[in-house]
């Protein structure tokens, strides 16, 4: 059966298609996303969930999305979709944070423009009738000292820009490297410097708690005097309140802003100055990045949904489709490993430490994690999957840790997971064979060879004779069928373990009759997803 997205907002008509021409079956409803009620009656019958901005996904229409995968959000901003309750939900959220880039940025210089020679009150004053030459006297960008908050993707651009309107740049940013500023042509300053320096602020980050207001009243009063500020990223970076005061003063030269601390901003102290010009939030709002950000959106979705390939996803680590078509097998081991060892620990966990050994040390481990946690969690919680189990670990106050190493044994690469509590550590290791088969290959240190079966019985014992027979006698008198079985064994009368497969689950009643025979330390039924 066809995966079902529903378009519950204005998406171009290309984008549509190409939902239907991967064979997705897509119903386009670009108003319902204003209708929370209809769309909270119909959300359970898809798959999907494309959106723009007019579609607020809340915690009450992820609860009656009863089979929603993936939200897909047209654009770079997520604001209107709860992504907590999505992530605990399973879902994935995916957004488009390239198609935009450079019309983002190009607004920014367009703002700039704007700022310094006054235009939009230039040409209202003449639009009036009047003709104020003198009084709308603008600066030159040539020469001047842009200061960049934030050199990624749109920040990078915008610097590109600025060095061929033959601007000075210097360029703020934590994460970006002196290698990459001199590749760029850019000055690599501190904050500090920066706003010293600059005769133009642009900023171009994200809103978090470390950017939040940072250009505050403080910050904004040690800016050169004259400075011209831009903000086309987000609402909140700017104390807007000081920037009204600081242009009143005089200190601030000038502000061009796309975007607000609240919007829809229909007040702000910043209306109505002088020399401040605003935009309703256009900076993605050109014909090619509304068309961009559509086909993007339709391709990742379809990507997932068909292939399960994850790009974009701001909840979950990205797999590529080709890493999806290699790592499927070792994300199926790893969900089984997580399994195994989620249904044999009764208490809670404390930690879980993963190993990567040989070929799959190379893989997307981040991915490999999820399904890990996912496989664990799953005992308690049926429901959770590699989207929700790390948020659900995380709040359990779980510590995950990682370490992969070169090839260090038989195998070409294998997966060893390690859960610990207040009582015990509980491991076992796996690999994935030429077939494509995942294999348990260790159980508490012991090797073994045992393919993943729907259901198994799973015993250990001191290694004695009889154990073969009496679990054989016990099963065959109550009408339990194996259909193979695995042993393992420390050593000569050490410990040992079994590995029964079986047609279905084993009756507790029968579980009883074994432990009765006090031959067995543990028994513990098992059931895996090998569909």
């Amino acid at each position: 059966m066809a995966p079902r997205v529903l378009i519950s907002d204005k998406l171009s008509d290309a984008a549509v298609q190409i939902f239907k021409d991967r064979g997705i079956d897509v119903d386009f409803q670009p108003d319902l996303g204003k209708d929370k009620d209809k769309l909270a009656e119909v959300i359970g019958q898809y798959d999907g969930l494309a959106i723009r901005s007019a579609t607020k996904v809340t915690e009450k229409i992820l609860a009656a999305a009863t089979n929603l995968k993936v939200i897909g959000r047209a654009g770079i901003g997520v604001d209107n979709v709860d992504r907590e309750a999505a992530s605990k939900k399973g879902v994935i959220v995916m957004n488009t944070p390239f198609g935009n880039m450079i019309t983002t940025a190009e607004h920014a210089i367009a703002m700039m423009f704007a700022v310094a020679r006054q235009i939009p009150e230039a040409s209202a004053s003449t639009h009036a009738g009047k003709w104020e030459k003198s009084k709308f006297m603008g600066v030159e960008l040539t020469g001047k000292t842009l200061g960049v908050i934030g050199a990624g993707n749109i920040g990078g651009i915008v610097c590109d820009r600025a060095r061929g309107l033959k601007m000075k740049v210097a360029a703020y940013d934590p994460f970006l490297s002196q290698e990459k500023a001199d590749k760029m042509g850019v000055e690599k300053v501190e904050l500090e410097d920066l706003l010293k320096r600059a005769d133009f602020i642009t900023l171009h980050v994200p809103l978090t708690d470390q950017t939040r207001n940072i250009l505050s009243r403080e910050n904004l009063e040690k800016t050169k005097k004259g400075v011209r500020i831009i903000n086309c990223a987000r609402g909140g970076l700017v104390d807007e309140q000081a920037l009204a005061d600081l242009l009143t003063s005089g200190h601030v030269a000038g502000a061009a802003l796309d975007v607000f601390a609240v919007e829809p901003a229909k007040e702000n102290p910043l209306f109505g100055l002088p020399n401040v010009v605003c935009t309703p939030h256009l900076g993605a709002a050109t014909t090619e990045a509304q068309e961009n950000v559509a086909l993007q959106v339709a391709e990742q979705m379809s990507d997932y949904l068909l292939t399960g390939a994850v790009t974009n996803a701001l909840n979950m680590p990205s797999v590529t489709a080709e890493e999806a078509k290699v790592m499927g097998p070792w994300i199926k081991l790893a969900d089984h490993l997580g399994a195994f060892i989620g249904q044999m620990t009764d208490e809670p966990v404390k930690a879980i430490n993963i190993l990567y050994d040989g070929s799959v040390s190379t893989m997307n481990l981040a991915a490999l994690n999820c399904s890990v946690i996912a496989g664990i969690m799953k005992r308690a919680n049926p429901d959770v999957n590699m989207v929700s189990a790390p948020v659900i670990a995380a709040e359990r106050g779980v510590n995950i840790s990682t370490t992969n190493q070169a090839k260090s044994g038989a195998f070409d690469g294998y997966i060893k997971v390690t859960v610990v509590t207040d009582k015990r550590e509980r491991s076992i290791a796996g690999t994935v064979f030429s077939d494509g088969k995942p294999r348990f290959i260790q159980i508490k240190g012991i090797n073994i060879d045992a393919e993943v079966g729907a259901h198994m019985l799973y015993t250990t014992n001191e290694d004695v004779p009889g154990i073969i027979g009496t679990l054989g006698m016990t099963m065959g008198e109550n009408g339990v069928n194996i259909a193979n079985f695995t042993l393992g064994r420390s050593a000569a009368k050490g410990e040992a373990i079994a590995l029964l497969y079986v047609d279905d689950v084993v009756p507790n009643d029968v579980i009883g009759k074994l432990h009765a025979t006090g031959m067995f330390r543990q028994i513990k039924p098992l059931v895996f997803d090998v569909a």
